[in-house]
């Protein structure tokens, strides 16, 4: 930035300050990041589509159907990317923002607002089968984020402003402003304050304002409500709770299982071929697997399974509806499939729009069955494919009131409530008590970073490690002497404890001013009684590479110790105290809590 630019905003800052207060400042930025997160979002699907428009053209629908060799080549161009202009692994969208507000004061690299631009339109425009929620929450959030800093806000109200940006992502995608405000509640745990809401509601509404400047009222599913909720059809809808619930303990499951088996290809150039040749070969057998698939979903709501499904191996058995039928529940299966090997294979991308996807079929499939068993029943099959992308959103993600009110909102059917509801809720719960954590989310509580709603554990996790490790101990080694111990160190410390390390700086033990203190005015003693000789066990070690804050805080309560030391690849760093760990953190609840 330029001196007269900096100059600029300094003088603003000062203005700011003595004009505006910081909650009306907040509700100003929320409706700007809403507007440019409506236009992030607008821009990458525009480019997306663009690119899609241009390959149609061409090799797409050709005679010769090549299009299963478009993902390659997108990777490929993504790969570039990645290694000569982003130079580092691109990483998970929803897991890295949480982990940024957990951990990082909601900081996020500029990078990440341009490069979910480049990176996702390749992915999905060449026929990645993720979607592009994803990569516009990342995008928006990073812009979010870098504004904030701009204008000096603190970490906490970034914070929000991230979750805004987010929420205005999801409102200018689907035109949803009410469920993206309930996604950045359930899935970024924030508190359900007037402090926190208002400003989700003001930037949700901007963004969604701003899709309807550039897009007008561009309808994304083609639906219109034939028939509202049949009390006798009840069962039906309980069945698909459960269904759909297996359906995302599977989807979930996949998801890690294949990103596993990718991980001994140790070469990004190795998974690129691998995964672009596995996902060129599911497309071939299942086109409807290439790209986001909303032209999937708008057929099976517009009861076309025939264009559902498009040019298949099995178009002569196509007539048989059990086939068809068979064929949906393919796309069920192989969409997270080829989802989690585009992401093995290094796009970008993200999960939610796939998981509509494999909702709508397996919706569709149910209604199907239950239509043509000869049983006495006739279901809607456009009300069973909406109800079934609740399900699964709402298992995968684990976002109940996410999926009904999207799925209400962007179709209109505010009629299908209940059965959203009774879905919806039976999918979550099943999978909540099966699966702790979601795709977003188990990594992230691996490492101690995710954010709950358990106000002690939500605390816990905002706190640093680093910040509470104390240096000011004086070190001694194993071959000093009482005397020399006293000379150079304990007349030096205003600590009681003296950590005894090796050449290696490593951690033989500790010896308490306690241990020493019948010796200390004994000089006839001083040069025959050595450290080795006094040195005992730390009641407990504190590993900075992978004790969390919760893991820190049960050590201490365990042990019944003042003081841990801390190691860090094995070397001593030095100590933990029981009296600053708790000034911590209830500085941080104070925060957290105003």
């Amino acid at each position: 930035m330029s001196s007269k630019a900096k100059s600029l905003l300094t003088r603003f800052l000062k203005w700011r300050y003595r004009h505006i207060s910081n909650r009306t400042f907040v509700q100003l930025m929320s409706l700007v990041i809403g507007f440019l997160a409506g236009l992030v979002a607008v821009t990458l699907k525009n480019t997306t589509y663009l690119i899609q428009s241009l390959l149609k053209k061409g090799i797409v629908f050709s005679e010769n159907q090549l299009y299963f060799i478009l993902p390659m080549v997108g990777l490929a161009m993504v790969f570039l990317y990645v290694k000569f202009v982003h130079k580092s692994p691109l990483k998970h969208a929803v897991s890295s923002i949480i982990f940024s507000l957990s951990k990082k004061g909601g900081l996020l690299p500029v990078k990440d607002i341009y490069t979910p631009l480049i990176a996702a339109p390749l992915t999905v425009g060449f026929g990645g089968s993720v979607g592009l929620l994803g990569p516009a929450v990342k995008s928006g959030a990073a812009l979010s984020s870098n504004l904030s800093r701009l204008f000096h806000l603190d970490a906490k109200t970034r914070s929000l402003l991230v979750a805004c940006a987010s929420a205005g992502a999801i409102s200018s995608i689907f035109q949803s402003p009410i469920a993206a405000v309930i996604f950045a509640l359930e899935v970024f745990t924030l508190d359900l304050a007037m402090s926190s809401l208002l400003p989700l509601l003001l930037a949700s509404i901007s963004a969604v304002l701003t899709s309807y400047f550039f897009l007008g009222n561009e309808v994304l599913f083609s639906f219109s409500l034939s028939e509202g909720f049949l009390l006798k059809h009840t069962l039906f809808y309980v069945v698909l709770g459960v269904a759909t619930a297996f359906a995302s303990i599977y989807f979930t499951k996949m998801y890690f299982k294949i990103l596993e088996w990718f991980k001994p290809f140790r070469s990004p150039k190795y998974r690129l071929l691998v995964g672009g040749a596995a996902i060129g070969i599911m497309l071939y057998a299942i086109p409807p697997l290439y790209g986001e698939g909303f032209g999937f979903i708008n057929s099976l709501l517009e009861g076309d399974h025939i264009k559902a499904l498009g040019k298949t191996p099995f178009d002569a058995f196509i007539d048989n509806i059990w086939v068809v039928i068979a064929l949906l529940f393919g796309i069920t299966l192989f969409k997270a499939i080829a989802m989690t090997t585009t992401f093995a294979a290094g796009g970008a991308g993200g999960i939610f729009i796939p998981t509509m996807v494999m909702g709508s079929a397996l919706g569709n499939v149910a209604a199907k069955i239950i239509n043509n068993l000869g049983v006495g029943f006739q279901v809607s099959e456009s009300n069973f494919t909406l109800i079934g992308m609740a399900g699964l959103i709402a298992g995968v993600i684990h976002a109940p009131l996410t999926a009904i009110f999207l799925i209400a909102e962007i179709t209109g059917g505010y009629q299908l409530f209940v059965p959203l509801m009774i879905t919806a809720s039976i999918s979550y719960l099943i999978t909540k008590s099966t699966l702790d954590y979601t795709i977003y989310t188990k990594e992230l509580a691996e490492i101690g970073a995710l954010l709950t709603y358990n106000k002690d554990q939500m605390v816990l996790t905002l706190m640093d490690l680093e910040e509470v490790i104390e240096t000011n101990f004086k070190p001694v080694t194993t071959e000093m002497s009482l005397g020399e111990m006293l000379h150079k160190s304990v007349s030096k410390s205003t600590r009681n404890i003296f950590p005894v390390i090796d050449e290696e700086e490593k951690l033989m033990g500790i010896i308490l001013l306690d241990d020493i203190r019948p010796f200390m005015f004994d000089s006839e003693v001083y040069d025959t009684i050595f450290v080795k000789d006094l040195l005992h066990a730390p009641p407990e070690h504190i590993f900075q590479e992978t004790d969390t804050m919760a893991t820190v805080m049960k050590k201490f309560q365990d042990s019944g110790a003042w003081n841990l030391p801390v190691l860090h690849e094995g070397k001593y760093i030095g100590f933990i105290s029981k009296s600053k760990l708790l000034t911590a953190y209830r500085r941080k609840l104070i925060t957290f809590s105003s």
